[in-house]
């Protein structure tokens, strides 16, 4: 069970299974270090590939095989960085607002 200053971290790799694997703690231990930096080089790739899939939508003479290895790899940066926002949304607080109008934001369409 889970105590109130206990944060629940989706990490950024999964089990040998596929499954999730999450870290309980406050965030500044050994495994948190190593998931920030695993996240770090995750975001720094999905980076380089945009900028390498730019390049390569400028080439006429890529071919069909070349774009869908670009998709694969676009893909698994995509969950990559689906994996990461998730987990870092999940670790913000929610903010408490008596109004719904109080927030900023527009209100959501039903």
């Amino acid at each position: 069970m889970l105590n109130g200053t206990d944060v629940r971290r989706l990490l950024p790799w999964s089990s040998p299974e596929g499954k999730p694997c999450y870290l309980v703690g406050g965030g500044s231990g050994y495994v948190s270090r190593i998931a920030d930096n695993v996240e770090r080089v995750q975001l720094g790739m999905a980076a380089e590939l945009l900028d390498h899939a730019a390049d390569m939508l400028a080439d006429r003479r890529v071919t069909s095989a070349q774009f869908r290895f670009l998709a694969a790899r676009l893909a698994e940066a995509l969950r990559d960085v689906y994996r990461i926002a998730e987990s870092r949304g999940d670790r913000l607080p929610v903010p408490d607002y008596d109004d719904p109008g109080e927030s900023g934001l527009p209100p959501r369409e039903a």
